[in-house]
């Protein structure tokens, strides 16, 4: 399975102020990560970051011909992209998007079935594994044990009644 380029960032979900700023619900591990890009994406095409901030847990965004509060508006809802490339990832970190629809596996080796989805709670993220049955895995706790980006295999570790 190909790395997608593009991965989904956050969704604008109203304006601020009356200049074409956005509120922008971030799907990064902090909104920093989103203010701190140059350029986004938006409807596959690039537009230039004019200003950036984090207000309330949300990225606050100008975007180059984004002028008004009628030009915002018209955008709500849309996702916004980033280049993979330009986002910043600790040493041994992975992107989520690049784990679902994986193989997962139980450290010995045992096939449990494909990451379909991860849920974000506020307590963590759940990893759904779909397969033979349905795994519902925590990420705190060390059930999560590795996630390989050259193989796309994520391992885990199970107990009893998972």
């Amino acid at each position: 399975m190909e790395k997608k380029q593009y991965l989904e960032a956050g969704r604008i979900i109203n304006t601020h102020g009356v200049r074409g700023e956005m509120k922008v619900e971030t799907w990064t591990d902090e909104p920093a990560v989103l203010t701190g890009l140059d350029t986004v994406f938006l409807e596959g095409q690039p537009r230039r970051v004019e200003s950036a901030r984090v207000h309330k847990g949300f990225a606050l965004l100008k975007l180059e011909g984004i002028d008004s509060v009628e030009a915002a508006m018209a955008l709500k809802g849309k996702i916004l992209f980033a280049d993979r490339d330009s986002i910043p990832i600790a040493e041994g970190a992975f992107f989520l998007q690049d784990a679902i629809g994986r193989p997962v596996v139980e450290e010995d080796g045992t096939e449990l079935g494909i990451l379909a989805d991860i849920l974000d709670y506020p307590a963590g993220r759940i990893y759904v594994v779909k397969g033979k049955t349905e795994h519902l895995i925590p990420e705190q706790g060390g059930f999560i044990r590795s996630f390989d980006p050259e193989t796309g295999k994520l391992t885990v570790h199970l107990i009893e009644g998972m």
